[in-house]
């Protein structure tokens, strides 16, 4: 009995002395040291927190190289978020010093090398984020460990410039726009020039992004700025397409951005901005979240990328021939639209409350208003025809959410799989719809029962919080988590959603005749393969919608 005491104590001491680090690591700004995590037996994981990527950036200037520094850089601690509102949008956080990434490193036995690495991209509508994430008792939202743990890839989170800082743009060459882009090109190309000391491959990186960071990962694939320095891209709940993608006219934004901070509208405009407090700045760029029907809360989004005739060249739909040689996933939750429709309907949220059809009306009026009555007539017809002579209070509700998902997300995504499947050469392509309902549906809670997946429920079960806060989640909720994690991963290292880690069902590539997607949730099993996604309504938006003749008279 001592003897097996002895060896287990000589197995613990000696699994302590071989702790796999990879030390202090050499970039080309200086040397970094992180923290070393033990995750099990034979399990280590070297997290890097706060490494800068850029030096602090200029007021409305592009991202510059950082200088470096001496001795050691201790990376331990993440980062303040770019400048930003906050969630009432009264007051600012963060800091204009915010372009730094977090590393996440997995070894097992030994010090890991030539790792597939995965770059996420938070959302937050162009307007807010950090690559943290939301902060819950100190588990924060994008803590890349997980996925790092069960993927065996590398997984690094991005800082960027959000709001009037990253985003303003005076449609010409004073302020040209598109700096957060900029930004996450720069920590893009930061990890492909640095990740090899981490253990990684720097020629098998995949960007990944949600929402405003799904768009920001469509721009940086159809971008002729960033050749060679990614492999794979993956688009959750957001495209480049997206109506809310591109402000097509950011001068008069930047008018009335000016106006309320007292600068000119006239040729001293810019240099006056330049020039401004930044806080005062980003609070006249926040969001006016009293919306209705017929001012929908997606039409305020105007801080977006813009057409600045460097970044993105041309209209985004032109320039999918960049993309031909990546990798691209790209999918929505079934029910994206909820976040929104909610805001500009709310009796969409009130089960005991009757939608006005008159409120549907209207919501379709706002999304077809290029088209007039005519628009407006043809889309009530396409949404109602399914109804018959009665439809129950929950079917109207339903269909709020429906118009709302299709417009903002459904449709531009399925057009940019389509574009990016006849563009491609190497480049595969692959579909999916998240369908796991929310956790606060149901019986007395702030949601409708019929809730299925709202905008951003995905990100809970990509990072893995269902095994990290296990008492928060059913074991379905695992299930899930745990297919998520494995089709990513696998997508991430080999370009093939199936190859690598377990998969509940066969993802079949996206083709331009089949349309084949698979539906993600708990249940899933190979029934979960479907095609056409929505075909009728996708058609209904993209073909039938823009040829409608308008009606002089109006």
């Amino acid at each position: 009995m001592a003897k097996l005491g002895i060896l287990v104590a000589v197995a613990v001491f000696l699994e302590t002395v071989s702790a796999t680090s990879l030390g202090v690591v050499y970039t080309e700004g200086g040397m970094v040291e992180g923290k070393n995590i033990r995750l099990g037996f034979r399990r280590h994981m070297d997290i890097f927190k706060g490494i800068p990527f850029a030096d602090m950036p200029g007021r409305f200037e592009k991202p510059k190289r950082h200088p470096g520094w001496d001795g050691v850089l201790k990376t331990t601690e993440y980062r303040k978020r770019c400048l930003q509102v906050n969630m009432i949008m009264t007051d600012t956080r963060g800091s204009e010093d915010c372009l730094y990434l977090n590393v996440w490193v997995p070894h097992g036995g030994s010090v890991s090398t030539g790792l597939p690495v995965m770059v996420w991209i938070y959302g937050g509508g162009f307007l807010a984020g950090g690559s943290m994430g939301a902060n819950f008792l100190d588990n924060y939202l994008y803590d890349g460990q997980e996925i790092a743990d069960r993927g065996d890839v590398i997984v690094v989170t991005l800082g960027y410039r959000v709001g009037t800082l990253g985003f303003l743009s005076t449609g010409d060459s004073e302020i040209p726009g598109n700096f957060g882009l900029w930004d996450q090109h720069a920590a893009i190309a930061w990890v492909h020039r640095n990740i090899r000391s981490f253990g990684g491959d720097p020629d098998n990186i995949t960007i990944f992004g949600e929402s405003a960071g799904g768009a920001s990962v469509s721009f940086q694939t159809l971008t002729p700025h960033n050749k060679g320095l990614f492999k794979r891209a993956i688009s959750q709940s957001g495209v480049a397409l997206c109506p809310w993608g591109i402000n097509h006219n950011p001068r008069r934004l930047a008018e009335e951005i000016a106006l309320k901070v007292h600068c000119p509208t006239d040729e001293t405009m810019a240099a006056c901005l330049k020039m401004t407090d930044p806080a005062l700045l980003t609070l006249a760029g926040s969001l006016s979240i009293a919306s209705s029907p017929d001012n929908p809360v997606v039409n305020n989004l105007a801080l977006s990328p813009v057409i600045d005739g460097d970044f993105v060249p041309d209209e985004p739909h032109n320039l999918f021939h960049n993309a031909a040689d990546i990798d691209y996933m790209a999918g929505i939750n079934d029910m994206d639209g909820h976040l929104f429709t909610g805001l500009d309907v709310p009796s969409i949220n009130s089960p005991l409350v009757d939608t006005p059809i008159d409120d549907m009306k209207r919501l379709l009026a706002s999304y077809t208003k290029e088209q007039g009555k005519n628009g407006l007539d043809n889309a009530y017809s396409t949404y109602t025809s399914p109804w018959g002579s009665n439809p129950s209070r929950e079917t109207i509700k339903k269909t709020v959410v429906e118009i709302g998902t299709d417009y903002i997300f459904l449709v531009p995504t399925q057009a940019a799989l389509y574009l990016h499947a006849s563009n491609a050469s190497t480049g595969r392509t692959y579909s999916y719809l998240f369908s796991e309902p929310n956790r606060m549906g149901g019986i007395a809670r702030p949601y409708p029962s019929w809730m299925g997946a709202d905008h951003a429920d995905d990100l809970q079960y990509m990072f893995g919080k269902p095994f990290t806060t296990p008492l928060g989640y059913w074991p379905r909720h695992r299930d899930v988590s745990r297919y998520m994690m494995a089709y990513w991963a696998n997508f991430a290292k080999t370009g093939d959603p199936n190859k690598g880690l377990n998969v509940p069902a066969t993802w079949p590539k996206f083709t331009s005749s089949g349309h084949q997607f698979l539906e993600i949730n708990s249940d899933m099993n190979k029934n979960y393969v479907k095609q056409k996604m929505r075909l009728r309504y996708v058609h209904f938006w993209t073909s039938i919608l823009p040829n409608l003749p308008v009606i002089a008279s109006e």
